[in-house]
């Protein structure tokens, strides 16, 4: 679909599902024309592109770097106002501090940081916007709060910060790179309910923390007043406390209970 030349456009990868699809439902609310980026998940990619206003659909698989790269290509052909890339998907696979599996490691390397870079990078070279352009990479409150558990996945979200950091000093006057750090939000891996309410609150306030919260704080991102660079804690301060886990484990080990 080709979105109307009054709406602003952003492409948001991973956004069938979970974390994504609420930051695509928030940018569709607030009147932008959405890029619904899927890999596996065409069913539910579909779904959510008929629910939004002004919607169309991108399959790309992010281990590829130069597919990537092109889908970056198209779409700067034929968006005429695309104010903001948000690089939100991401893979979680577990391995181990003390016994780093490559396969894992090669994979969280590719599609968390060295595509998103890629992507980036692209993206501020041949996009065209008339308000200035916007990254908004998603990152992990870990980063403030490291633990030892899913240890490849940890190492590439460090480097996609740093990267992002670094975009953020050479991009140019009218665009900005900024950084969005979760916490828990979503349950993970094999939780039950249960697991995931008492991880979910193992933070300052302790409560939930929501994903349209962290749809909300896209959306400011892309049209606040921002100064590049910036990064924003979404995680009722999670990030504030030292957990020697994840709080997957925490939950199911009985830490933190009150």
């Amino acid at each position: 679909m080709q979105p109307e030349p009054s709406r602003p456009a952003v492409l948001v990868t991973g956004a069938a599902r979970r974390i994504g699809a609420a930051i695509a439902r928030r940018f569709g609310e607030a009147g932008w024309h959405v890029v619904v980026h899927y890999n596996s998940s065409a069913e539910d990619a579909r779904k959510l592109a008929e629910d939004l206003p002004s919607a169309e659909l991108f399959q790309c698989n992010l281990a590829d770097g130069k597919a990537a790269g092109r889908m970056v290509d198209t779409l700067a052909g034929r968006l005429p106002d695309w104010r903001a890339l948000v690089c939100n998907a991401s893979l979680f696979e577990e391995d181990s501090v003390t016994a780093l599996d490559p396969a894992t490691n090669n994979r969280a390397m590719q599609v968390n940081a060295v595509t998103p870079a890629l992507m980036a990078q692209r993206y501020l070279a041949v996009a065209c916007s008339r308000a200035g352009r916007r990254v908004i990479q998603l990152t992990d409150q870990k980063l403030a709060n490291i633990n030892p558990d899913f240890f490849s996945y940890t190492m590439s979200k460090f480097a996609v910060d740093a990267a992002a950091e670094m975009l953020a000093m050479e991009c140019g006057p009218d665009d900005r790179v900024y950084r969005l750090a979760p916490g828990a939000i979503l349950a993970s891996h094999d939780q039950t309910p249960d697991e995931a309410e008492t991880s979910h609150r193992m933070n300052l306030l302790r409560r939930r923390t929501r994903s349209a919260e962290i749809a909300d704080t896209a959306l400011f991102m892309a049209e606040g007043p921002l100064a590049s660079g910036q990064q924003i804690f979404v995680d009722s301060g999670q990030h504030l406390l030292s957990q020697p886990r994840d709080v997957l484990y925490l939950a199911r080990e009985g830490e933190g209970e009150d």
